[in-house]
Parts: structure tokens; sequence; C-alpha cells
């Protein structure tokens, strides 16, 4: 026998013998692997810490942060819930086992961690699902999103994708094993297996990108009407208050209580101007007209005739001085008092404004065209408030960061998990190196622990929470720090 041929067999029936070793006694040691097992050791510790700190701080900041406390964001927590799980309870797990290079937990044990590990993955790709498609029906069909995604639709929804998974995976339950070569428990491949991972995996991610795909046409759509009908730049001047009471995506109003939270999209569509029962606003140090007002006008265009006629009257519209000289003078007795008579003998409403214009006022000296009345109609008064482009346009924006935070969740979790996923359909019988195995395997455990980054990262109130929630749990020891210090320096 050659060489050649006699080490290829000695090594084939080494490794048989190590795999007969391995899945008796739960051990996934081999010489290839003794050096690289304190890097897995190393990225375990870190996914475990970051992940573990990193949903926790999701969770606190939606129960504690009222501007996030939203319908929308509570599948982002159900997604935080299911990554907190993970790297808090399973990832420790496989931690010290690829530290001891075996499982430590026996056999009813694997079954457990086996069970957690495919429900936890269920989960999370059921609810990137319900993201997807809550974003797509906020921007197509507002009326179905609000039906569906409502208070009774979400509890409905979130104990859905639990049990769903639980179902999915609980028959598996006889045939989770120890494999040694991802160091961790799973299943062998069975038609079931292989059902359930074209419908999650493969289906599930599919319709995610499908979403997003019709998300990302809508949106540009949107954009290209918005800058096809956008006003001139010295009309938009002039609309420069924000409209209050707006509402997120999830229907929740931010209130007017509550300036620093942003809002996704105006449900109202419109400023508050042209909603029913509002009224419009005046110019301000404008006054309002009053009958007491008209009445002292009254009395002193009595008083001092040539007064008011080079004054027009704020109150008098146009159309009732017509410059017209045929009144005869005989019927200036008859309806107004002599000039002698003083202003506060004559009750007002003997006395019509309107009805006798004084003789001494010659009606062309002050034509209504030159001398415009003080007082100007709603239609060149509009209200200070947003417009409605412009509430639809930040709302758009917002939109548009929102849903590029989701689908970078998204991409993150494809680029977790495709390599592992090819790399078992590739390698279905174990030809592979078990390094690349593993090393496929651990690139997994970054889908627990990034999406609080991205959160932090593309959404600002996300990274508010965060650093007050930073602040918070450091400040007892910033205390203490500046207390053992003045005490050093005073002694």
């Amino acid at each position: 026998m050659e060489p050649s041929a006699w080490r290829d067999a000695s090594t084939r029936n080494l490794t048989h013998d190590w795999d007969s070793v391995n899945q008796t006694y739960f051990s996934c040691y081999h010489p290839l692997v003794v050096e690289y097992r304190y890097f897995a050791v190393l990225w375990g510790c870190l996914v475990t810490i970051t992940g573990t700190v990193g949903n926790l701080m999701t969770v606190l900041a939606f129960a504690t942060d009222p501007c996030i406390r939203t319908r929308f964001n509570v599948l982002i927590v159900n997604l935080a819930l299911v990554d907190l799980l993970y790297c808090a309870l399973l990832r420790p797990v496989v931690t010290d086992s690829y530290l001891h290079l075996r499982w430590r937990g026996g056999a009813l044990g694997c079954r457990a961690f086996g069970l957690l590990l495919y429900v936890t993955n269920a989960v999370s790709i059921l609810t990137l699902c319900l993201i997807a498609v809550s974003r797509y029906l906020l921007v197509q069909r507002r009326s179905t999103f609000e039906r569906l995604f409502s208070a009774r639709g979400l509890l409905l929804l979130l104990p859905s994708t639990w049990a769903l998974g639980l179902a999915s995976y609980g028959p598996l339950w006889p045939v989770y094993v120890f494999v040694p070569l991802v160091c961790a428990c799973s299943f062998h491949g069975t038609p079931y297996t292989t059902v359930l991972f074209v419908l999650y995996f493969l289906a599930g991610l599919f319709c995610v990108g499908v979403f997003y795909l019709l998300i990302y046409r809508r949106v540009r759509l949107a954009a290209r009407a918005v800058l096809r009908h956008r006003p001139s730049r010295r009309s938009s001047r002039k609309r420069v208050a924000p409209a209050a009471g707006t509402e997120d995506d999830s229907g929740v109003g931010s209130g007017g209580g509550a300036p620093t939270c942003t809002s996704e999209v105006d449900s109202q569509g419109e400023p508050p101007a042209h909603r029913a029962g509002a009224t419009w606003y005046k110019e301000p140090g404008e006054p309002q007209p009053t009958r007491s007002a008209l009445d002292s006008h009254t009395a002193r265009a009595r008083a001092s005739p040539e007064e008011s006629a080079t004054t027009p009257s704020a109150t008098t519209p146009p159309a009732l001085t017509p410059p017209s000289t045929t009144t005869p003078p005989t019927s200036l007795p008859s309806t107004s008092p002599p000039s002698k008579t003083p202003p506060s003998t004559s009750p007002p409403s003997k006395t019509p404004p309107s009805t006798s214009p004084p003789s001494k006022t010659p009606p062309s000296t002050s034509p209504p065209s030159k001398t415009p009345p003080s007082t100007s109609p709603p239609s060149t008064t509009p209200p200070s408030t947003t417009p409605p482009h412009a509430t639809q346009s930040s709302g758009g924006d917002e939109l548009k960061r929102v849903t590029r935070m989701c689908f970078a969740v998204f991409l993150c979790f494809v680029f977790c998990f495709v390599p592992f996923m090819l790399l078992n359909m590739a390698d279905q019988r174990g030809r592979a190196p078990q390094i690349l195995h593993m090393f496929c395997a651990n690139l997994t455990w970054l889908n627990s622990c990034i999406n609080p980054l991205l959160y932090a990262v593309m959404n600002p109130q996300f990274r508010r929470s965060y650093h007050l929630l930073l602040t918070r749990a450091f400040s007892p020891l910033g205390r203490l720090w500046r207390a053992l210090w003045n005490r050093s320096a005073s002694c």
C-alpha cells in the first residue's frame, strides 16, 4: 500500500472513531479545533455580554420612555426578548461546551437546548415577517394596519409567534442530539425538518425581502410625487410653525406635552385650521372688532368729521361708503343731530354710522382702493400652522428612516444565517472541515447582539433612551467616585 493511501485510510478510521466517541460522550474534540476554541470562547463571552445588556436596555427603554412606547415598537421589543433569552440563557451554555470541547448538560439538557434554540429562531423570523408586513401596510393600506396591528391584534399576534414556533419544533423533541461539528445540540436531517427549513428560513426570509422591495417602490413613488408638487421657497417660508397633536405610525398620539417625540406619520393629514371646528387665527397685534369699538368710532366721527374723513374706519368695509354725490343735503338734519350736541348724549343705537355720511367728507379724497381696511379677509391671512405637504414630508422622512432601520435588521439576520444554511445544504455528509462549520455557526451568534447597536445608530429616540438609562445607571458610581476623590484630596 502506498504511504499516501495508508495515511488517508488511517485518517478516515481515526475520524470515524472520533465521531463515534464524540456522539457517545458528547465530545466535539478534534486536533484542528483545539486552538480555535479560544477564539470561540472569547467571541461567545463578547456576544453574551453585549447582547444581554443591549436587549435588556431595549426592553427597559420601551417600558420607561413614552416616546417609543408605540404599537410598532412592541414588535421590536418581542424581537429583543427573543435575543435576550438567547444571549442570557443559551449562549453561556454553548460557550462552556466550546471551552471544554464537550457537552456537560446531559441528554435531557441537550434536548431542551435544541428545542429552545430553534423556537427562538422561528420566533425571530416570524417577528421579522410581522415587522415587514406592518411597514408595508403603513405606507400602502393605513386602515388595514390600524385594524390588524391594534392593541387587541398585537395581543393575539405576539403570543401566536411563540405558540407557532413551539408547535413546529416541539414534535422534534426525541431527535435532538449533540452535533460535534458545531459543538452544540441540534437535530439530524429528516423530511419534517426539511419542510420546516423551507417554510421558515427560505419562504419566510423571501417574503420579508419582497415586502421591503414593495415598500421601497412605494416610498420612491411618493418621493417623486412630493418633488413634483413641492411649493416654491417663498411660500414655504410663511408656514414654519409645526402642527401640534400629530400621531406616530402606530396611531398613538405624541401629544403637545412631549415636544421631543418625533412622529412617523401624521394621521390627520391636514393642518388644524382646515379641520372641523377650527377657526382662522388673526395676525399678531390685530384686535378683534367689537360692538363697543364700532360705537366709539361712530361717536368720534360725529365729534370730528374732518378726522374721520382722512382716517377711514377700520371696521367699515368699503362697500358701505360708496363714492356717490347725489345725496341731497336736506336729508342730513333728519337723520343726524346737530354738531353742537356732545357725543355722549346720543345713544349709539339711534345713530347708525352707515346711513348718513358727513357732509364735509368728500368721498373722492379717500377712495377705498388706496386705503384698504386694516382687517384682512381669511383667505389672505392663513394660520401659522404646518401645511399638509410639510406634515406629510416630515412624516415621510421619519417613515423612511424607521423602514431603513428595519431593513438593516433584516439584512443582518440574512448575513448571519445564510452562510451557515448554505454550508449545511452543500455539505450534508459532513466532509467539510469542522473548523469551517464552527466558524459559520459562531457567525450566527452575532445576530442576537447587533440589533440594539442598529437601534442606537439609526433611531434617535432609542439612542436618547439608551443614553438616559446609562446616565441613571452610572450616576451612583459617579457620586461615589467624587466622594472618594474629595476625601483623598482633603487628606
